[in-house]
């Protein structure tokens, strides 16, 4: 085994490639119950049968927590978006559909996503009237249980060559109301710059899922709220404004 392939680098992590196999290792400040929990939600995600790629082993590298999985060779769908601009509207349909997919499956195991951002909000620097206010919407929203994956954005999509899509980072995988997940993903598209894409984002799920704009557009204070707590000086500062405004465009 040499780790010396570096494939990605995110915050706390480091992604390795060594032959078929990716070894995510985490900094020894990273929560040995985070890394426990990612995971369980990945091996609890095989399960439903999406396209994911397998967890092989946990195990320790040098006093670091890592997480061994599969490793599946292609193209992110942010790079293909980028390398093809002219295709991006039939990506973004891709995108929809396999995130639609993704909501029609259940996963009793996973921790509720109501619980998560409940927490979340709580953790915020927020008056105690705006954390009132949140907490009282989210319990007003309506209870599901679809898998929501939480960071779903089209860097966490990788496109084999035989075109067959796979999600990755499950991470943050909750279960509970797929309009929720949606707006994070909204949001995603919003704070990495590309406003065009999350507003045809928006339109094609709505209109693939039946779902009215409106009811998305009231989730995204709580996403916002609870983005809020691990987002930069910058982030932080463009999600208060969104906290508080009620009505979208």
């Amino acid at each position: 085994m040499e780790l010396n392939r570096i494939i990605a680098v995110r915050n706390n992590k480091t992604v390795y490639r060594d032959g078929k196999k990716v070894y995510k290792v985490f900094d020894q400040s990273y929560s040995k119950a985070d890394v426990l929990n990612e995971a369980l939600n990945q091996a609890r995600i095989e399960e439903t049968g999406l396209n994911i790629p397998k967890v092989l082993e946990v195990t320790v590298i040098d006093g670091k927590w890592t997480i061994v999985s599969d490793y599946i060779k292609g193209k992110t769908l942010a790079s293909l978006m980028k390398e093809n601009p002219e295709k991006k509207e039939e990506y973004l349909n891709l995108f929809v559909d396999l995130q639609l997919t993704m909501h029609s499956k259940v996963c009793p195991g996973l921790n509720k996503l109501r619980d998560k951002m409940n927490r979340k909000i709580s953790e915020t620097d927020l008056s105690a009237t705006a954390r009132y206010d949140l907490h009282t919407r989210l319990d007003s929203m309506p209870k599901h249980n679809k898998v929501c994956h939480g960071d779903f954005n089209p860097s966490n999509i990788i496109i084999k060559d035989d075109g067959t899509p796979y999600i990755l980072d499950w991470s943050h995988a909750t279960q509970g109301n797929a309009s929720a997940d949606a707006a994070r993903t909204y949001l995603l598209f919003w704070l990495d710059g590309d406003i065009d894409g999350a507003k045809k984002y928006l339109d094609l799920f709505c209109r693939k899922s039946n779902t009215a704009k409106q009811y998305v557009q009231k989730w995204m204070p709580i996403v916002a709220a609870s983005q809020m707590v691990k987002g930069n000086a910058h982030e932080r500062e463009f999600l208060h404004s969104w906290i508080d405004v009620v009505d979208y465009e």
